[in-house]
């Protein structure tokens, strides 16, 4: 039978946390909006999980809550943490293939129904919630679209796969906890000599920093590795969902940013840019709390999954100064509301709609614009709309992401080619056969792809999704581009692709945005610019 229900969403209560004697457990575990000490909002991060053993390193003096007294710690002090007669969380586990706004209740029936339509059984919840704060109302909330039953993870896992052949899944792994892990963590000094136990978590605070060692990093990516990673605030070393042993910072919204603006722009860029940037920064944040990690011990992973966090050893004196000039400013779209401010490397002279790209609903903020000052005449029909791709990219488009100082040639306009063999491989994936024609089928205002047909010769397919068609042709820049084919139509010899722009597209441009501050703009006709007239509110 299908299963169909629309979880009702929480009103989800501020509580103050990470103050001495404050139970771990609910800062660690309770998906809500909690304040620091400072009054802004505490953010718990997952910096390392999955451990048998956890070793830090304090950066002078600190302390040591164990849940039944709270010592001191000799400066420089090692310590090693060892977990013991745990048991895992019990979390129920589901497919999420679909990710909508709140209040776009036409554009979940219909998702529901298209689901359902295709043999699965199908429900909606709804993830996040609705604060406020400091006078101000964020609502973060999305419905979740899910298949199959909650279950095990595996369960999920293989109905994510299913969901992968149809061209619209948003495929993700949806959690819903049912009871919390536990179990006893044993406290050794450098030696292996113990010190004490805790039950559940401990935690550790050191006014310099704590040095976390061989944390695990961009986990799925080439750059995967060990390192160790200075942090500031709070560390709990805790168990995770599986039982073993996680590290997890708890640290003011400010203080977070600190070590993440870093990694997503030039630190070096003009002051505007960067305040543009920790804006951005803010929003995203705030966007994610109580819809991600909901089977976990913290809000946000130091991952690109939600924001990568490098702690203090990536924080810089030029983005600091920016996060402080701009202390609690979060974007609100000209109707009230929280914009979700995602951004991009570089737009290549036109951002797009967020429609175009992850097939959502129309969101107002996130419009695609020209990004040029000026309009002179030989652009002006690509105000609006992108109508001839071959055209725009033979322009001399000045776009800000290629007169900014930061520019690089190859982002802003680049070529690919594929030889004949590698282009019929992706044909052999997809069932084509040796292909013979590649052809958008659609596109969005900046001319991107939203959709690439391959007639081959064993038939035709169709690959729809911005990522989709980048992910298939080996990570391509962006689907800003037009298709060329080379050789004989019934024997090709390989595929060029001319195109624009590094990303996806919607949004702040942030190259474009450096381009913007170095002509003058400051951080607010930046940030209006890319949001559609979108303005910074201080929160607190």
């Amino acid at each position: 039978m299908r299963a169909f229900f629309l979880a009702l969403s929480l009103l989800l209560p501020l509580v103050a946390a990470g103050a001495p004697g404050s139970d771990p457990m609910e800062t660690l575990w309770a998906h809500r909006l909690q304040f620091a000490e400072d009054g802004s909002p505490l953010i718990t991060v997952r910096i390392d999980e999955g451990e048998s053993e956890i070793r830090i390193t304090l950066r002078g003096a600190g302390t040591l809550d164990d849940g039944r007294e709270r010592r001191a710690l000799p400066a420089n002090a090692t310590l090693r943490f060892r977990a013991r007669e745990t048991r895992k969380a019990v979390v129920r586990w589901s497919a999420q293939v679909a990710e909508l706004p709140f209040g776009e209740k036409e554009a979940a029936r219909a998702a529901l129904a298209t689901w359902a339509q295709r043999g699965f059984a199908v429900r909606a919840a709804t993830t996040g919630g609705v604060f406020g704060l400091h006078g101000r109302v964020l609502d973060n909330r999305r419905y979740a679209i899910l298949i199959g039953e909650a279950g095990s993870r595996e369960d999920a896992e293989a109905l994510l796969t299913e969901a992968r052949a149809y061209d619209d899944a948003q495929p993700f792994l949806h959690s819903e906890l049912e009871a919390r892990p536990g179990g006893t963590i044993e406290i050794l000094d450098g030696a292996g000599a113990p010190i004490a136990t805790a039950t559940d978590a401990v935690a550790i605070d050191a006014a310099e920093g704590i040095v976390v060692r061989d944390v695990e990093h961009d986990i799925g990516y080439a750059a995967h590795g060990r390192q160790d990673r200075t942090y500031r605030g709070r560390l709990y070393v805790t168990i995770d969902a599986e039982g073993l042993l996680a590290a997890v910072n708890a640290l003011p919204l400010e203080e977070l940013i600190r070590g993440i603006v870093p990694s997503e722009i030039y630190a070096t860029a003009p002051l505007e840019a960067l305040k543009a940037q920790a804006v951005t920064a803010r929003g995203e944040i705030l966007a994610k709390i109580g819809a991600r990690h909901t089977g976990d011990p913290y809000l946000l992973c130091a991952e690109q999954h939600c924001q990568v966090y490098k702690g203090l050893s990536g924080e810089h004196p030029n983005t600091d100064l920016a996060i402080a000039a701009s202390r609690g400013e979060v974007l609100f779209s000209k109707a009230g509301t929280l914009v979700d401010s995602v951004y991009s490397s570089t737009c290549g002279g036109h951002t797009e709609n967020n429609e175009a790209v992850w097939g959502t609903p129309p969101d107002p903020s996130l419009r695609g614009v020209p990004d040029w000052l000026g309009h002179p005449a030989p652009l002006a029909p690509f105000e609006a709309k992108v109508e001839d791709v071959q055209t725009f990219l033979a322009s001399d488009v000045p776009g800000m992401c290629r007169e900014s100082s930061f520019a690089r040639a190859e982002k802003y306009r680049w070529e690919r080619r594929f030889t004949a063999a590698e282009m019929d491989a992706v044909g052999e994936k997809l069932g084509v056969g040796r292909v013979l024609a590649i052809e958008p089928t659609g596109r969005g205002v900046s001319g991107r792809a939203t959709g690439l047909a391959f007639t081959g010769t064993a038939g035709a397919a169709v690959v729809q999704g911005e990522l989709k068609i980048r992910r298939l042709l080996g990570n391509l820049n962006s689907s800003l581009f037009v298709v060329e084919r080379e050789g004989p139509p019934d024997r090709p010899t390989g595929w060029r692709f001319r195109g624009a722009g590094w990303g996806h597209g919607v949004g702040m441009c942030q190259t474009g945005a450096i381009g913007r501050a170095e002509r003058g703009h400051d951080h607010r006709a930046i940030l209006g610019h890319y949001y559609n007239g979108a303005a910074p509110v201080r929160l607190y």
